[in-house]
């Protein structure tokens, strides 16, 4: 791992998002809360959470911090489902890779949720949008 122990505590914060890529179908049923496994979507969104928070658990070489925030938000769109996670601490190192996680393991529950209906999801474009705090400042995807 990285020491990191020189480096100063400072507020930190990233948001990232991704796409759960859906069926017709699949839409309709988490429009009309039909999904037969119940509410996917929040299912997805305390998968979310709770992925953030196992984020060392699961990256190698990550750091484990003190998660002070993790804002999960999930909108059905018409092609699928966007979930986008903003994660919030005041350590040493920052937040990016547990956002990143969140929206991955939401992605996967959401998933798993709606498999029945539609086998054929894919998770795509799951990106940082936005960091901010420590030593590089401010960065917004362009």
């Amino acid at each position: 791992m990285v020491d990191v122990s020189g480096k100063e505590v400072t507020a930190r914060s990233a948001t990232a998002s991704g796409t759960v890529l859906l069926s017709a179908a699949a839409v309709a049923a988490l429009r009309e809360a039909t999904v037969p496994k119940g509410d996917a979507l929040a299912v997805a969104r305390i998968a979310a959470i709770q992925g953030a928070k196992r984020t060392p658990d699961l990256v190698p070489l990550c750091h484990p911090i003190g998660l002070h925030s993790v804002d999960v938000e999930v909108d059905v769109l018409d092609h699928g489902v966007r979930i986008s996670c903003t994660t919030r601490t005041a350590d040493r190192t920052g937040v990016e890779m547990e956002a990143l996680t969140a929206v991955c393991v939401g992605a996967l529950a959401l998933i798993d949720m709606i498999k029945a209906i539609d086998p054929a999801a894919v998770i795509t474009d799951v990106r940082v949008e936005e960091k901010l705090g420590g030593k590089t400042g401010s960065w917004h995807r362009p």
